[in-house]
């Protein structure tokens, strides 16, 4: 009896929906406080509770430990506004990174080593390690800073042994003048190329320039070193650029700043697919390594054809007004997957699949599996197997939409750990809502206030297979977090229930749109003009806004008689619905609304 009215308590209380989005943030590596205080949970006991009854923790049991820690460092990387514990936490878990790595390469290098005795004559002649004790002669001596001169190539061969077959490849292929590789995600390309660059920089005396998309991302490669060079040789790095002993200058740049070009070296371009302005990007790094001695290698999962980086990988900008190149063949996609290849442009490209991950040794650290389960075909392809987006049909241009991205550290006004987030200040909901399978989507977007102002993406939440109460009571929240002057749903058909319960707690703010040829046309419009003058933005690790813009694309109706705008919707969540959400938020703009110019004098001559 007792038992029967604890699980009623239980169920009212917590219902499915809530256990499903517990879940969902369970199994994306949040942890049971930070999924509390996602969900409004009073206690943590909930989420330890669930996942030991659901077995939550066999699903993850089932994915190797590397890659767990690999994207928990993503997610934290990627959270705004991170807070002293969570930099801690993802210095930590870099830390933890490479001790599992260099454990493995331990193993890997004893295993070798005992092989070798097993096999080879009694010499000693031929042992890789010596255990003459000088590392602790050297471990007495007082170091100065950044002092890497007792480190030799041996210490280097455990890290080395590790190393999967691809980034071996990659590393036997180092002397080629550029580097392109096209990669999936989450193969180790910056662990290794953090590596080599440490490496070379100590045994060269050669400076290493590190250029990213972000701030936060050249902040990564400064981590990996200075926790390798700590684990690896026991040395302190210190200092930023990092300055060692031999003279070889490390630095960390973002293509978000002004960057100098008076820097020269070994230059490492990251994720270059996803820079906003890429020919300038190409020319700084170019720049920086004018001088023969220098290489250039780049890095990057594709992004979408009409990105300027594509021709700069398809080798296009090289036969461009050239006729004798016009026609002069590159090697296929498979020959380059087979090895890689030099090019005619002087390029040694190379492409690694996650395909061809696992079979390069990674197996351990990779569900395919489940990873095509949890992605659309179209998703899965653009992360994993290197597949360019084909965009030619979309109405929006990948190059306004990528300077539409920003840090947004800037926004002083918008504090979103605070209870009034952004204050008194009015803002306006989007809301589109599941279709056949995908996820739906809510956007808070701030109007401007001032002439110097633009829209603003403030936050953007995906609720995915909750019902419509569970979705109400969450813009309910928001809601009465935000001055909401505006709340515009989707109402044409599943999203009616939303709406009738949303205009319950805010009839003013709530309108329903009903979609329509006209419409619709009216909303895309609205946003593809703030697009094109610059006039919107949004956090720039959004990264799944510009695909879900490129998906829009203008077409005839059935009847042949309309254009209207459509997209390709997918059950991989967060493309098409993002889109569509920021849409209905904007709605609200007339289509004519232009920023107000400052009035000035002028003083006419009499004729």
């Amino acid at each position: 009896m007792t038992d029967s009215k604890l699980r009623i308590r239980k169920t009212k209380r917590y219902d499915d929906e809530v256990i499903y989005a517990a879940k969902f943030l369970y199994l994306k590596k949040y942890t049971p406080k930070e999924i509390a205080a996602e969900l409004k949970l009073n206690s943590t006991r909930p989420i330890y509770y669930w996942a030991e009854k659901y077995n939550w923790r066999n699903l993850i049991s089932e994915s190797g430990i590397e890659e767990l820690i690999a994207l928990r460092i993503i997610t934290l990387t990627e959270r705004e506004n991170k807070s002293d514990q969570e930099i801690k936490e993802l210095e930590a878990l870099i830390d933890k990174d490479i001790q599992y790595k260099k454990q493995r390469a331990t193993q890997f290098a004893k295993a070798t080593a005992k092989s070798a005795v097993n096999s080879a004559d009694v010499s000693g002649n031929e042992r890789t390690f010596s255990d003459s004790g000088d590392g602790d002669e050297r471990k007495k001596k007082k170091r100065g800073k950044n002092d890497i001169s007792h480190v030799t190539p041996e210490m280097c061969q455990p890290f080395i042994d590790s190393l999967f077959y691809y980034q071996k490849h990659i590393r036997a292929n180092k002397h080629h003048d550029v580097r392109n590789i096209l990669k999936s995600r989450q193969i180790g390309a910056t662990y290794y190329f953090s590596f080599e660059a440490l490496e070379d920089a100590i045994f060269t005396g050669d400076n290493q320039i590190f250029l990213s998309a972000s701030k936060r991302q050249a902040e990564i490669f400064k981590n990996y070193i200075v926790k390798m060079a700590r684990e690896y040789f026991g040395v302190e790095l210190t200092g930023n650029p990092i300055i060692l002993s031999n003279g070889a200058e490390l630095h960390f740049l973002s293509t978000n700043k002004n960057t100098s070009q008076g820097n020269s070296g070994h230059v490492y371009g990251d994720e270059y697919a996803w820079i906003r302005d890429f020919q300038r990007f190409n020319d700084v790094a170019s720049a920086m390594a004018t001088h023969k001695k220098w290489r250039e290698t780049y890095f990057s999962t594709p992004s979408s054809k009409f990105h300027e980086s594509y021709s700069f990988w398809s080798g296009d900008n090289w036969r461009d007004g050239d006729p004798k190149r016009k026609n002069v063949p590159f090697p296929t996609f498979a020959e380059l997957r087979d090895g890689g290849r030099l090019c005619p442009d002087g390029q040694w490209r190379y492409v690694v699949t996650i395909e061809d991950a696992l079979k390069g040794g990674a197996g351990e650290l990779f569900d395919i599996e489940k990873l095509k389960q949890r992605y659309s075909k179209y998703a899965f392809n653009q992360l994993y197997m290197c597949v360019w987006i084909d965009d030619a049909d979309s109405i929006f241009n990948i190059k306004q939409l990528l300077k539409c991205g920003v840090d947004t550290a800037k926004w002083a006004d918008f504090d979103p750990k605070a209870d009034r987030p952004f204050g008194d200040r009015e803002v306006w909901g989007g809301f589109d809502p599941a279709h056949s399978g995908d996820g739906a989507s809510f956007v808070i977007v701030a109007p401007p206030a001032l002439v110097a102002e633009k829209y603003r993406v403030l936050a953007r939440y995906q609720w995915n297979g909750l019902s419509y109460v569970y979705q109400a009571n969450q813009i309910r929240q928001l809601y009465e977090k935000y001055n909401m002057t505006y709340i515009g749903i989707d109402a044409t058909g599943v999203g009616y229930g939303v709406y009738e319960l949303v205009k319950e707690f805010a009839r003013r703010a709530a309108t329903a749109i009903i979609y329509n040829p006209e419409s619709k046309t009216g909303m895309v419009l609205k946003v593809h003009d703030l697009v094109e003058h610059g006039q919107i933005e949004w956090s720039e690790k959004e990264l799944d806004i510009v695909p879900s813009f490129l998906m829009i694309k203008h077409q005839a109706t059935k009847s042949g008689n309309t254009m209207t705008f459509t997209a390709e919707r997918t059950v991989k969540t967060q493309h098409a619905d993002v889109f569509f959400a920021i849409c209905n938020a904007i709605n609200k703009k007339s289509l004519s609304d232009k920023p107000r110019k400052r009035r000035g004098w002028s003083v006419l001559s009499e004729k």
